[in-house]
This record gives C-alpha cells, sequence and structure tokens, in this order.
C-alpha cells in the first residue's frame, strides 16, 4: 500500500470504460493529459468505438475499484502509465505529441 494521494478532490470527473466498471477488468493503462489535465484509466481491452463504452466517474470510484492507482497519484501531467495486471509494477513514460 502506498502513503500517496491524489492532490485532485476525491468527486474530480475521470474517464474510464464499462470494462473498468461495469466487467471488472484489471485497469492496465493510465494517462494523465497534459491538455487538459484529466486523467483516464483504462484496461487492455480493444476499443472500437469509445463512445459506446465510455464512462465518466469521480475518482474516489476508480480508488475504490483498484486501490493500486494511488501509486501514479503524483504522476505529471503529460504522462502515461502501462502494466501487464493489477499488482504488476507501473512503467511511466512521458506522453509524446
Amino acid at each position: 500500500m502506498t502513503d500517496k494521494k491524489f492532490i485532485e478532490a476525491s468527486n474530480t470527473a475521470v474517464f474510464t470504460t464499462k470494462f473498468v466498471t461495469t466487467d471488472n477488468k484489471d485497469i492496465t493503462y493510465v494517462t494523465h493529459d497534459k491538455d487538459d489535465s484529466a486523467w483516464q484509466f483504462f484496461s487492455s481491452d480493444k476499443i472500437d468505438n469509445l463512445e459506446d463504452v465510455a464512462k465518466i466517474v469521480g475518482l474516489d470510484q476508480i480508488i475504490k475499484i483498484d486501490s493500486t492507482i494511488l501509486e501514479l497519484a503524483d504522476m505529471p501531467v503529460g504522462h502515461s502509465a502501462y502494466r501487464k495486471f493489477k499488482g504488476d509494477k507501473w512503467i511511466i513514460e512521458q506522453i509524446s505529441k
């Protein structure tokens, strides 16, 4: 467990998919967008049409689904993180644009 906490409020809107919220898939890819500082949390599922599966939830709901994402709470904007499965080590990279 980590002592890290997000600086954003627990009710901050974040982006995810039904695969994470409904199908209980592991969060394996996270972005902290440079343009708007938005957080996005994805599983490894292939997405053909994001509009069909997109969900907006509170940050606290994501933390309840998978508290290991707290390890990324201090990830700077403009970065992403990925792993193979829940409990795997996060690999953090700067998003190239």
